[in-house]
């Protein structure tokens, strides 16, 4: 399945039907009196959040979406139908953004959720709505009132308990490859990811999901590499999985590079708890890797983890503290202990 992370759609909620002007007409009833019905309302533009769907493909081949009209009023006081309603369905963690693609108008963040977003017209006075002591035969209706027009953007951003950022060709695909059933794809030339995947890992007797976005450049904040948009799907993580490639000329500048460019972006990608890697310690050797993992230390003053996605060498410890740290995040420290990611 193709990823597709926003797209324009335009929303049109039903007109209500108008009412009816009718009147009694039978043998032997000489004042019958009106009897015209009101019209229907129209249908309402509903989106509804569904975890079957973590894509927005399916708006590439449909863009308009409109909701049925309400029904005429008829005689005898039948009101007319209301319109149906449109269900528009989308992945957790889609923003409805204004035509300014800067305005959220709505934000849905867990499976289940549903918002009216459109309402249809009420529908019209049929003329025995106006029937009264001073006017007994009224000839009076009103139309349906108009639905409602919107053009709006969707962006998605993905609904992951952990991410995955670093320079391209870091080995970040080959990381989620590893510990994960995802099916990336994996070469060894840089911006082999286009768009975002999702795994879920299982750590002890937990099971988290883990983000793989684009390898990020100088400048992502800013939009060079489409980076603002790979950086929206980190931003609702609870933890960052740092990684950088071992045999890198420079290992300090290489992570600095990136931590400008969560800084940079804002939305408190700078503030997340971050998990620090190398990668790629078998291409260098032991020796050679524990210098580049001790001179990353004392540079940041944090942790090194040292790994080779390939080989699966130093995983499980990473994947335990990425589990820890999420636990935490949702049910606090001394459960966490419990879960057994203290290892």
């Amino acid at each position: 399945m193709k990823f597709l992370d926003e797209a324009k759609i335009y929303l049109q909620s039903g007109s209500g039907g108008p009412g009816c002007l009718s009147f009694r007409r039978e043998k032997n009833v000489e004042f019958g009196g009106p009897n015209g019905g009101n019209g229907g309302r129209g249908g309402d533009v509903i989106f509804e959040v569904v975890d079957t769907l973590n894509t927005l493909i399916d708006f590439r081949y449909q863009q308009h979406f409109k909701a049925s009209n309400g029904d005429n009023g008829k005689g005898d006081n039948c009101s007319g139908a209301h319109g149906e309603d449109c269900i528009v369905k989308v992945p957790a963690g889609t923003q409805l953004l204004d035509e300014d693609k800067e305005t959220v108008l709505y934000d849905f963040t867990k499976a289940g959720e549903r918002h009216v977003f459109l309402k249809g017209g009420d529908g019209g006075f049929g003329n025995a709505h106006y029937k009264s002591s001073t006017n007994q035969a009224p000839r009076k209706t009103t139309p349906g009132w108009e639905g409602q027009e919107m053009a709006i953007w969707l962006r998605l951003k993905l609904i992951a308990d952990a991410g995955l950022v670093g320079l391209p060709n870091a080995g970040k695909s080959t990381f989620l490859a590893a510990c994960t059933n995802a099916k990336p794809k994996i070469a060894d030339y840089p911006f082999t990811t286009l768009h975002p995947n999702l795994g879920v890992v299982r750590a002890g007797e937990y099971d988290f999901v883990i983000a793989d976005i684009p390898g990020l450049i100088e400048g992502a904040s800013e939009g060079l590499g489409l980076g603002d948009r790979f950086l929206g799907h980190v931003e609702r993580t609870n933890v960052i999985l740092h990684l950088i490639d071992c045999t890198h000329d420079d290992i300090v500048e290489a992570y600095t590079t990136i931590r400008n460019e969560l800084k940079n972006y804002g939305n408190g990608l700078d503030t997340k708890e971050e998990i620090l890697a190398i990668n790629k310690i078998d291409a260098l050797g032991e020796e050679l890797a524990d210098d580049q993992a001790k001179t990353l230390e004392k540079a940041v003053g944090k942790p090194v983890y040292k790994m080779s996605a390939v080989a699966g060498d130093g995983v499980k410890p990473i994947l335990y503290e990425l589990g820890r740290v999420i636990y935490e995040a949702r049910f606090g420290p001394a459960d966490a202990d419990e879960e057994g990611f203290d290892t």
